[in-house]
């Protein structure tokens, strides 16, 4: 993961780093992120990481943001990795080395339409992918903890009607709705596509989908169904979170279903309810699948 022009002296660095996260209970994709933070850095000053002062780790982080225009977030997460990196792994004080945070602008999303979902899924023209989307919206998923689905994470039984989220963000474990409408859709995909472990596999059958892929299926139905609004397929959890939010569902539960650690992050859905949506009293407001006109 760090460039192999000074293999000797980056590996044991990363191994340090790859051993301090493990030991502090971090998820797989925040270690794989933080390591390939720090080897980007490594890359572009071509030197080993300790041996940089904290004016070059700041340099690079406005070289991220002005040059390469990336986004706050993926600078605030390269300034993550590099805190860890210097504080906990080589001991450096912050006051030392200061490794600052963007205060990145607050958007608000723009929430699918309903009748906007019904066409982006009937535009999915392969049905693990339609499955997929559907999953998403419908149990508010993150797109890795949707990709990372069993088919035994499924529990039907009428008293638990669940979806299990292993090791989701926070390395925590959590269950999510399984409305009858989204049994029913994963049935007929099962009966169709007859998954073995992985819910929604790859190609070889070995893992999950990837989440690069299931980001392109959202991209292409989303296109393939006219709809122009931004934002990619994190769009459908926003949604899940504010179509409960319409239908009568309290914050607190909706935060737990979300797997959110502070009912302030869940609260922010409150700014996108519509004033004129009346949820449909034959409905029930935990189905939002069954909400959907045409589906």
């Amino acid at each position: 993961m760090f460039p192999a022009f000074k293999e000797t002296v980056m590996t044991p660095l990363r191994q340090r780093m790859l051993d301090a996260m493990v030991q502090r209970g971090f998820a797989l994709r925040t270690r794989e992120s933080y390591v390939d933070a720090v080897a980007r850095m490594a890359r572009y000053y071509r030197r080993d990481p300790a041996t940089l002062v904290a004016d070059e780790v700041q340099a690079y982080l406005l070289y991220l943001r002005k040059d390469r225009q990336l986004s706050y977030s993926t600078v605030n997460q390269a300034a993550s990795a590099n805190r860890f990196l210097y504080e906990v792994v080589l001991g450096q004080e912050r006051v030392r080395f200061p490794i600052p945070h963007a205060k990145a602008p607050q958007r608000q999303p723009q929430i699918l339409a309903r009748a906007e979902l019904v066409a982006l899924f009937a535009a999915c023209r392969h049905p693990l992918y339609r499955a997929l989307l559907q999953t998403i919206y419908a149990g508010g998923l993150r797109v890795s903890e949707a990709c990372a689905l069993r088919v035994v994470d499924i529990d039907s039984q009428p008293d638990r009607m669940s979806l299990r989220i292993e090791q989701g963000k926070g390395a925590r474990d959590r269950y999510t709705l399984l409305a009858p409408t989204l049994l029913s859709v994963l049935r007929g995909y099962v009966r169709s596509c007859r998954p073995q472990t992985w819910l929604f596999p790859n190609r070889a059958g070995t893992a999950g989908i990837g989440v690069q892929a299931a980001q392109r299926a959202y991209h292409s139905a989303r296109d393939r169904a006219g709809i122009t609004k931004p934002g990619g397929i994190h769009l459908l959890r926003h949604c899940f979170a504010t179509h409960l939010l319409e239908g009568g569902v309290d914050l607190f539960t909706i935060q737990k279903l979300l797997g959110h650690g502070h009912i302030n992050t869940t609260s922010r859905y409150l700014h996108l309810i519509s004033p004129q949506f009346a949820a449909p009293k034959d409905v029930d407001p935990l189905d939002l699948l069954a909400g959907l006109t045409r589906l």
